[in-house]
């Protein structure tokens, strides 16, 4: 039986010791075992049955993980052999490649061999000269592609308006080319040595496909650790404009072999108006384009810009339906009482919040502007120094995507429109045209009555969940904590539904008072007026228009989302934070996780015991030496040196950290969307590629040059 397993294991160095030597000094890991030669006896043991003999191997793994590279000494194979394994990694590679060619190209479909299974066990074709030119060029091409991602070179280089007729110039793809040839890349300048000079050397047909190859390899490193992981969650960011069309980013959040919660940017998903078709696609390209496993899937959020709100809602129902377990979250990179503002579905909100935007965007392009602004909120504040050093510190962030955004804004709004009144009226050369004219603009917009009240409205309707969406960008107690109050804020929220003739009456109130110290006269807006025109019997009053329009609507929709994002599955999990041990401490070791953790149960390994090992890691903590603190976070408590004596309590921490809503406690693990947000910032609109953001995006993944080519010959013979 040892003979059997060191041939099984292809381990040369290990053919010469006898049965006792590697019985006493030698020993293999249980996953080389069918699950039928494993006997559990006890959930503590592992016990293999006497016939048992290892079956399962992936032999080509090593040559991708650098930490295991050295860590086995692998028998060395024939050149025939590593070209069969290499082989299989390329069927699967191109397997994945195929079902994206399927959904566009019907008559690539054909070009699988059926008998992929069999070609592999039969001996590979050594290369002729000519293939392996072909090779070493093509390997080139993808060394300059790559590069180009990495670097975030445009592939285009001048545009054709740009250039008198009859003259030819090089895109950035061949300038790159040429000068890797003149360089002395012998196998390019063979390649091309013929070529005219005016001639594109590689078509853009071409580079489109090496570039479809890079992006799908370089993912497929970042989901081969997703699936190592075996849970994650999905999330994706405002919808983006590349190279004139909508898209959504989408990231995925696991927790990698270092115990490390990571988010990752995977790619672009072409956004879709119709929410079905978005649905549909959404899950299609996760499922079969990125071969993810939904039944995986443990939380989903959507951060959305105003207006998309309830289409990503749609997307989440749908996936909710399939996958119950993928819980609807918020997340936690995106303030709650924004997130609640931009899903609000009132026009005039989507407006309001635009023109934030802008004005935030202008003072931030100009630090000439924010002085003026400074200035401006020094004399306005003269006899409150205190506030307006603060409003002072405020603007030099990103302040619209605060919890108090709209607290912050009411308090600004005479500084803002004061400040932007004197650059637009500036009679000197002070300020260029752009500014000037982009300060009248914003200037008009803030001081519209419409604007006015919906800002007013919702800092006072919002302020009810402003302390609990700030808790839950908190520690994780508060959190946690946060969870046993959504049911107040509910029940604050509701009172002020049931009286809403009255609320709306003090905040119409305050909208009139802001507007009367602004000069800003209190009417109707525009488009209702004209609307009624024709209808002498219309006396609709200001006051009860705002209220029918704006608070009515607005109040019932944050009513209803917070219920919707705060499901009782949702609830359940943040329970099961008492796992954490600080939050034990403060809950005076007095927890019932049991009951909470259900949802998770066949998530465990072991759910039989879960009842025992709850009891044991309260005891632990409970009766811990004066000199240990306790772990405050998730984080803290899966770097635990003994946590994997703890395999139930391990899986349930694994799980409940990779929930959108918990906060990336080590913010190098948060590189993806800070990455995503660098990319945008840089690149012009016209200029962004889908297939080059992630490449540029994920620069530091490693890459596997043979196994690009070895696709691309398959996939275009």
């Amino acid at each position: 039986r040892c003979q059997r397993w060191v041939e099984n294991c292809r381990r040369a160095d290990l053919e010469d010791k006898t049965p006792d030597q590697l019985n006493k000094h030698y020993r293999l890991c249980a996953k080389h075992f069918e699950t039928s030669m494993i006997c559990r006896s006890s959930p503590y043991r592992t016990v293999l049955r006497d016939n048992a003999v290892p079956t399962i191997f992936d032999l080509t793994s090593h040559l991708n993980n650098p930490h295991s590279r050295h860590r086995k000494r692998i028998k060395e194979l024939s050149e025939d052999e590593i070209r069969t394994l290499k082989q299989q990694k390329i069927d699967e590679a191109f397997e994945r490649e195929q079902a994206t060619q399927e959904l566009n190209e019907s008559n690539e479909q054909n070009t699988v061999s059926e008998e992929g299974g069999e070609e592999r066990e039969e001996e590979a074709v050594p290369l002729t000269l000519e293939e392996r030119e072909n090779k070493d060029y093509l390997k080139s091409l993808f060394e300059i592609l790559i590069l180009m991602g990495k670097q975030n070179i445009p592939l285009d280089g001048h545009s054709v308006d740009e250039l008198p007729e009859g003259i030819f110039t090089s895109d950035n793809f061949q300038a790159l080319l040429e000068y890797r040839i003149n360089a002395g890349d012998e196998v390019l300048r063979k390649r091309f040595e013929m070529t005219a000079v005016n001639l594109e050397y590689c078509s853009k047909t071409q580079q489109k496909q090496m570039l479809e190859i890079c992006e799908s390899c370089v993912r497929e490193e970042t989901l081969r650790e997703v699936r190592d992981s075996h849970f994650f969650s999905i999330v994706t960011d405002e919808v983006v404009d590349i190279a004139g069309e909508e898209h959504l980013p989408v990231l995925v959040r696991f927790v990698d072999d270092s115990h490390n919660l990571r988010e990752e940017f995977i790619g672009f998903l072409p956004y879709e108006a119709d929410p079905e078709i978005l649905a549909v696609k959404f899950h299609a390209t996760i499922t079969e384009k990125w071969g993810l496993n939904m039944e995986y899937c443990r939380g989903q959020a959507y951060i959305v810009s105003s207006g998309f709100a309830s289409k990503m809602k749609v997307v989440a129902t749908r996936l909710l339906e399939k996958y119950p377990q993928a819980v609807y979250t918020l997340c936690s990179s995106c303030a709650l009482n924004v997130w609640l503002a931009k899903s609000v579905p009132v026009v005039g909100v989507s407006i309001a919040l635009g023109t934030i935007e802008e004005v935030c965007c202008l003072f931030n392009q100009s630090p000439q502007l924010l002085v003026e602004l400074d200035n401006t909120i020094s004399v306005l504040f003269q006899n409150n120094e205190e506030k307006g050093n603060e409003l002072k510190e405020i603007c030099r962030s990103q302040w619209t995507g605060r919890h108090d955004t709209f607290e912050v804004l009411v308090d600004l709004m005479q500084a803002l429109v004061l400040c932007l009144d004197a650059v637009s009226s500036d009679s000197s050369v002070r300020w260029n045209n752009f500014i000037a004219g982009r300060a009248f603009v914003l200037s008009s917009a803030l001081t519209d009555f419409d604007f006015i009240v919906t800002i007013v409205i919702l800092k006072n309707v919002l302020s009810f969940t402003r302390a609990f969406g700030k808790n839950l960008q908190g520690q994780t107690s508060d959190v946690f904590f946060a969870a046993s109050s959504l049911t107040a804020v509910l029940h604050s929220l509701n009172e002020v539904m049931e009286n809403i003739e009255v609320y709306h009456e003090f905040w119409f109130e305050e909208a009139t008072n802001l507007a009367t110290k602004l000069d800003v006269q209190i009417k109707l807006p525009g488009k209702f007026r004209r609307a009624q025109q024709g209808n002498l019997d219309s006396e609709v009053t200001s006051e009860n228009y705002y209220k029918e329009i704006l608070s009515v609507p607005t109040v019932e929709h944050i009513i209803q989302e917070l219920k919707d994002i705060f499901s009782e599955q949702h609830l359940k999990a943040l329970k099961c934070l008492s796992l954490v041990p600080s939050v034990m401490g403060q809950l005076k070791f007095n927890t019932s996780e049991e009951h909470h953790a259900d949802m998770y149960k066949n998530d465990l390994p072991n759910p039989d015991t879960l009842s025992a090992e709850l009891h044991c890691w309260r005891i632990k903590w409970k009766h811990r030496g004066k000199d240990i603190e306790l772990p405050a976070t998730i984080y803290e408590a899966l770097h635990l040196p003994d946590i994997k004596f703890f395999p139930n309590v391990y899986a349930l921490l694994k799980v409940l950290c990779i929930l959108p809503v918990m906060k990336v406690e080590n913010e190098k693990y948060e590189i993806g969307r800070k990455r995503l947000k660098a990319y945008l910032k840089n690149t012009l609109t016209e200029q962004r590629s889908s297939n080059l953001a992630l490449l540029n995006i994920n620069f530091d993944i490693k890459h596997d040059l043979d196994l690009m080519v070895d696709t691309y010959i398959k996939l275009y013979p």
